[in-house]
């Protein structure tokens, strides 16, 4: 079979590959602004029909209980996956506009190769915890733990890494023995699309545990967070968004995992590698055009320092040119759409309106006359008070901010609405620690390490979200507790 789409995608509804109800959108190629076919579009009969099999599956199969026949399933979706990884990424690099050298590591084959840390976790999990006897009330009694699963999952998922947020909710979600229903972002649809049809034609998941709800309406997938058959919904995407979500699923008290937005800083102390520190910054904030909730877009530098720093990292960016993601040598691509280009050149302006300086970038490059390109950007001349310092742009803009001493540092760093990521550069580990100490944020890189991995817990501090994503702690978002006590006569053994 072929993945990609010669007329329209499907979706994915117990078990069944069919058309939405509302008929067919177009995908869009970001790179070249060209239609390249339509997916299939639901609407809220599809989204109720996903639902219900999603609930009968739970509630009437032995899925959420057979742990070795979810992990034999999860092995099996991860080697139909890789068995079309070239298809895959055909479709990553026109859908998304992921760069070709991203699609080997966070935008593809990473995320499709965690599936076996998921499938790990369902054999070798402790499902069960004894707490052993104990005399409450003085009555003599047995205790133990049982972790189960939540029951029916709703995944709302962004259009910036479809393939690693996908598998970030459906592995943990089925390795725990939950049904879901995924409702993809419209801007992304074959992303999830195709993972639906490798699932329904070459797995043996059940009918009705996994569900995908392709459409080109936001308030489909809205349906997940105030349907009582849901369980948990979990969300990645804008903050605010994040707090309708929350406020939708508070109807029902439905677990609600966010993984939200991010103002994250790159903080460089004064023993630091300027040259190094600043190169880093650069690179990192063009890596796929800047979209993604956890890159650094405030780079904080000494003031001593302020004045050289520009001119390295505006030289840095000017090395980094937008291009064709196909390319092997491309960082930055374009970004997903006319309406995301528009909102990133809008940000620009208003820096200026603040009294800051676009000293490299912002402008769209020559050579590209179709494609929702932008030119790596640096703004220079604002303090952390200015709202292109504080609101995420989800665009490759890097706000520079002087500081003077660790300590305001670690304050700036601090003073804003988001706590998702940041890095520290330095060479002097006692300070370093207590900057890394300081800073209030969920993930942190010092000097250049990587904290992305399957096992590695991700998610933020404040608006930047609830619960974490990855990793065991990932894994139990998806558990709920159950504690059971019998008379202590009837321990065995």
């Amino acid at each position: 079979m072929s993945l990609i789409p010669t007329e329209s995608s499907a979706l994915l509804v117990d078990g069944k590959l069919v058309p939405g109800s509302g008929g067919t959108f177009e995908v869009v190629n970001p790179a070249t602004e060209e239609v390249l076919g339509t997916a299939a579009d639901g609407t809220a009969a599809d989204m109720d029909a996903a639902i219900e099999a999603a609930r009968r599956a739970f509630d009437t199969t032995g899925w959420s209980r057979d742990h070795d026949f979810r992990a034999r399933c999860l092995r099996q979706l991860r080697d139909a996956l890789r068995g079309h990884i070239e298809e895959l990424r055909a479709i990553t690099i026109a859908e998304v506009g992921a760069p070709r050298f991203l699609t080997s590591a966070a935008h593809l084959e990473g995320p499709v190769d965690d599936l076996e840390y998921f499938a790990d976790l369902a054999e070798n999990y402790s499902w069960q915890q004894d707490l052993g006897n104990a005399a409450p009330m003085g009555i003599p009694t047995h205790r133990y733990v049982l972790r189960e699963a939540v029951g029916v999952v709703g995944a709302i998922t962004p259009w910036n890494f479809p393939h690693q947020i996908n598998f970030a909710k459906l592995g943990p979600a089925l390795a725990a023995g939950n049904t879901v229903v995924l409702k993809p972002a419209p801007d992304t649809p074959w992303c999830a699309a195709a993972v639906g049809r490798i699932l329904a034609e070459e797995t043996d998941i059940p009918p009705g545990v996994v569900n995908i709800v392709t459409s080109s309406d936001h308030a489909v997938g809205a349906l997940l967070a105030t349907d009582p058959r849901v369980d948990l919904v979990s969300f990645t995407g804008s903050t605010a968004t994040g707090r309708s979500v929350m406020r939708a699923a508070s109807e029902t008290l439905k677990k609600v995992f966010l993984e939200l937005g991010g103002k994250s800083a790159f903080i460089v102390l004064d023993d630091a590698d300027l040259g190094a520190a600043c190169s880093m910054a650069a690179f990192t904030v063009c890596t796929h055009a800047g979209q993604g909730c956890a890159i650094t877009t405030r780079l904080l530098v000494p003031r001593s320092r302020y004045d050289e720093a520009v001119r390295v990292t505006a030289d840095a960016l000017r090395g980094i040119r937008p291009g064709d993601p196909n390319e092997p040598g491309t960082v930055c691509g374009p970004l997903i759409s006319e309406r995301q280009r528009a909102r990133v050149e809008g940000y620009l302006r208003l820096a200026v309106e603040e009294g800051g300086t676009i000293v490299v970038g912002g402008g769209r490059p020559a050579g590209h006359r179709r494609g929702f390109f932008v030119e790596p950007a640096l703004i220079a001349g604002v303090d952390n008070t200015a709202r292109v310092a504080r609101e995420e742009i989800f665009g490759p803009v890097l706000v520079i901010l002087p500081y003077d001493g660790d300590d305001e540092a670690i304050r700036i760093a601090n003073d804003s609405p988001y706590g998702l990521s940041g890095a520290v550069w330095g060479t002097d580990e006692e300070r370093v620690r207590r900057v890394v100490e300081g800073v209030r944020t969920g993930t942190l890189s010092v000097n250049g390490g990587i904290w992305y991995a399957a096992d590695a817990p991700f998610g933020g501090y404040k608006q930047s979200g609830i619960g974490r994503e990855m990793g065991v702690a990932g894994f139990e978002e998806y558990l709920e507790t159950k504690l059971v006590a019998e008379p202590a006569a009837k321990q065995r053994g």
